[in-house]
């Protein structure tokens, strides 16, 4: 199995915009979906997105949907998650994870090996 390195979070203002990169140790998870998560201060983890090993398959969250994109470079071990219009209601910790199982993609309890998350914080 791989390890997973989140980064690229920061401090932005409304609108603005944060490229996440979720980075594997190896290429263990390059034949699997992988998917982006975040938990806010007191709230449970929730979905953002998801992609399939090929890429051809990708799945948001309403919250997300039309200012989100997730995208996978299998060359490189790295999953990625572009924000744009970023609002306030969008300030949480970001983890990426791996679905070993193919499906529930959208269930935190379907994935595992959770990277260290990275804050992601937008001002008003």
């Amino acid at each position: 199995q791989a390890q997973l390195v989140e980064s690229g979070g920061g401090l932005v203002q409304a609108g603005g915009s944060l490229r996440l990169s979720c980075a594997a140790s190896n290429g263990a998870f390059n034949s699997h979906i992988m998917g982006w998560f975040r938990q806010a201060p007191g709230k449970e983890r929730e979905f953002v997105g998801a992609i399939s090993w090929s890429g051809a398959n990708r799945f948001y969250a309403d919250s997300v949907k039309g200012r989100f994109t997730i995208s996978r470079d299998n060359t490189k071990n790295t999953v990625y998650l572009q924000m744009d219009s970023l609002k306030p209601e969008d300030t949480a910790v970001y983890y990426c994870a791996v679905n070993l199982i193919g499906r529930a993609v959208m269930t935190p309890s379907a994935y595992t090996n959770w990277g260290q998350g990275t804050q992601v914080t937008v001002s008003s």
